[in-house]
């Protein structure tokens, strides 16, 4: 059996070497406390931190299983996550479309369209929520352009505006970072391609029915999950514009463990409805997994 080399063994070794800290700040951080919470959700903790926890089994499953506002609160995720999904993906892919030109001052467009990703989300939220105000900037032009007898929209209040409003700016943060991805498969579509396309006699937006889509698929399935992950876990919008109002009508599964474990302080029943998210976003990355993996994507 050939001795292995030192170089390898040196190369190995300096690899380890600069990985361990990440993987120790990775267990600290993410695998030893989730590892705490898939334990508290067989247990039953007190009030007082520094009593014993005491095993229930699958008491506090039985309890999800047969909690009316766990399923109303886990389909206003569902809601969410279909009124983001679809429009992030295709908004963001007419955007990518439409800064790949070559065109005079192309750059600063492609910046303005990623600018909102830089904007912090509780500014953005403060922003809208500002703007949602029955005093806000939307209502004051509505009874500009509408005079007489305009009575100002609660978008925040109306429990069936509460939840569209908030979406809003989940699309407006996630619409430019979801177009640098498609923009990097459109660089990497060859001209050549639509020129033939063209010769065939596809042109305008059929060739990129042709050509585009299926090329990007890879592409449109990664924005596609990895947005559902994003709209499944949202939380800052909802905290900081609404806190889950009006009637609970924007109240997720994320804030929902939220006011389990800081409101209510039930804190294994939190880490109960954490591991039913755990397995919601579970499923989605096997998705994920399964149909772009044969594509580059695994």
């Amino acid at each position: 059996m050939a001795e292995r080399s030192p170089r390898i063994g040196a190369s190995s070794t300096t690899a380890w070497g600069f990985l361990t800290p990440g993987l120790v700040l990775i267990c600290l951080s993410v695998l030893i406390p989730a590892a705490m919470a898939l334990v508290m959700s067989f247990t039953q903790s007190g009030l007082d931190v520094s009593e014993p926890l005491q095993f229930v089994g699958l008491a506090n499953i039985r309890r999800l299983l047969s909690d009316p506002m766990f399923f109303k609160v886990l389909g206003t995720t569902l809601l969410y996550l279909v009124g983001v999904v679809p429009p992030v993906v295709l908004g963001s892919l007419a955007l990518a479309v439409l800064v790949n030109r070559q065109l005079p001052g192309i750059h600063w467009f492609r910046a303005a369209f990623y600018t909102p990703v830089l904007v912090s989300i509780v500014v953005a939220a403060i922003a809208f929520r500002w703007l949602y105000a029955e005093t806000g900037l939307i209502n004051g032009w509505l009874s500009a352009l509408i005079p007489g007898g305009f009575k100002p929209i609660g978008f925040l209040t109306n429990p069936l505006l509460a939840l569209p409003s908030v979406m809003v700016v989940t699309l407006w943060k996630g619409l430019g970072y979801y177009m640098v991805i498609f923009l990097a498969g459109l660089q990497g579509i060859s001209a050549d391609l639509y020129e033939a396309a063209e010769l065939d006699g596809s042109e305008g937006w059929r060739k990129h029915l042709d050509i585009t889509l299926p090329l990007l698929r890879p592409y449109v399935t990664l924005v596609a999950v990895i947005s559902a992950i994003a709209a499944t876990k949202v939380f800052e919008e909802v905290y900081l514009m609404t806190q889950g109002g009006p009637a609970d009508a924007t109240k997720t599964l994320v804030y929902y463990v939220y006011d389990q474990a800081f409101a209510e302080l039930e804190i294994s029943y939190a880490c109960t409805v954490g591991l039913a998210l755990f397995v919601i976003v579970l499923l989605l990355s096997l998705v994920r997994f399964a149909f772009a993996g044969d594509k580059g994507f695994s």
